[in-house]
C-alpha cells in the first residue's frame, strides 16, 4: 500500500458498505465499565462512550462479537448500531449478571436461529460455574444464523478468554477445538483470547486444520498487524495480537484489518477492533 493510498484508505471506515453475499464481522472487547474513577483518565466510561457510539455507527458489522460488555453497555451498544439490529447473550455471573459476551446482528442481513450461553467450566449449563483455573466465570455465546441473503446456514461463537490463567486458555481452546469437530456447519468465531494467537497454549484451536486465522489467510489486509491491546496508547505494528476472527477453513476469508485510529482525542476501548469479511459456503 503506497503511503497516499494508505492515507486515503485510513480515512474512511476500514470497511464501507460490505454487500451481500460478504459478511462484516467485527471482535471489540468494549472494556467493561468501572464505578470507580480509573486511571488513564481515557479509560472513564463517561468519557468512552460516545466515542463507541460514533464508531459503531460509522462501521455498522452485520455481526459484532463483544467483550466486557456490562448490561447498560450493551444497550448502549445495540442503540448505537441501530434499530435493525438485535442482541443475544446475558452476564456471565450465576445471576445472569456482570459482563458478559453477547454478539449483536444485523436483522436485515442474517436471521437468528437459535442460541444458547454456556460456561466455560466442567458444568457449562451452570450459570457463573468457573474451573480449569479461573478464579472469575468465563463464558461463550454460541448461535446459529442463517445468511439472510443466500439462506447458509453457519454458527457465530463469540468467547472472552481467562486473562490470568495459562490453564485456563488452554482448556478454553480445547473446548473450542471440541465443538468445532462436532460441527458441521460453517463457523466464525470472535474473541479476546488474552494470549498471542499464535501462541502453544491456544494451539488446540488451530490443531487439524479444524479453525484458521483470518489474519493469516485474507488476501487484503487493510492495515498492517497492530497488536490488539493498546491501553489507550499508540497502537504498535507486530505488538500481540491477542483479539481475533477465526473461521472453519469452509468460510471464504475476503479481507481483513485492524482498526488502530483514535475516535475523536482518543480511543473508545484499551483493545483495537478487529474486523473480516467473509462469505459462507452457499453463497452464490
Amino acid at each position: 500500500m503506497g503511503a497516499a493510498a494508505g492515507a486515503a484508505l485510513m480515512d474512511a471506515v476500514l470497511f464501507p458498505n460490505v454487500e451481500a453475499p460478504d459478511l462484516h464481522v467485527m471482535s471489540f472487547n468494549i472494556r467493561r465499565r468501572f464505578e470507580r474513577l480509573t486511571w488513564p483518565p481515557e479509560d472513564r466510561w463517561g468519557l468512552r462512550k460516545e466515542r463507541l457510539r460514533v464508531f459503531l455507527g460509522a462501521n455498522k458489522p452485520h455481526l459484532l462479537g463483544s467483550q466486557e460488555a456490562r448490561p447498560d453497555q450493551a444497550r448502549w451498544v445495540q442503540e448505537s448500531l441501530g434499530s435493525r439490529y438485535g442482541r443475544i447473550g446475558h452476564g456471565r455471573g450465576k445471576d445472569r449478571d456482570g459482563e458478559g459476551t453477547p454478539i449483536f446482528y444485523d436483522r436485515d442481513r442474517v436471521d437468528l436461529l437459535d442460541w444458547t450461553q454456556v460456561a466455560l467450566s466442567d458444568t457449562p449449563a451452570i450459570d457463573g460455574s468457573v474451573g480449569w483455573g479461573n478464579t472469575i466465570p468465563r463464558i461463550a455465546v454460541i448461535a446459529r444464523f442463517r445468511d439472510g441473503a443466500t439462506g447458509a446456514p453457519f454458527v457465530f461463537v463469540n468467547s472472552h478468554f481467562d486473562a490470568f490463567s495459562r490453564r485456563a486458555r488452554r482448556r478454553s481452546a480445547r473446548w473450542l477445538a471440541e465443538l468445532v469437530a462436532t460441527e458441521e456447519l460453517p463457523l466464525l468465531f470472535t474473541a479476546d483470547v488474552n494470549a498471542p494467537i499464535r501462541s502453544a497454549e491456544l494451539a488446540d484451536m488451530f490443531a487439524d486444520g479444524g479453525l484458521v486465522d483470518t489474519w493469516s489467510y485474507a488476501p487484503t489486509r487493510r492495515t498492517v498487524e497492530w497488536g490488539t491491546f493498546n491501553n489507550y496508547r499508540r497502537p504498535r505494528a507486530g505488538a500481540r495480537r491477542i483479539d481475533a476472527v477465526l473461521v472453519t477453513p469452509d468460510v471464504d476469508v475476503r479481507a481483513t484489518g485492524i482498526d488502530p485510529r483514535p475516535t475523536g482525542t482518543s480511543w473508545p476501548s484499551d483493545h483495537l477492533p478487529v474486523q473480516a469479511v467473509v462469505r459462507i459456503p452457499g453463497s452464490r
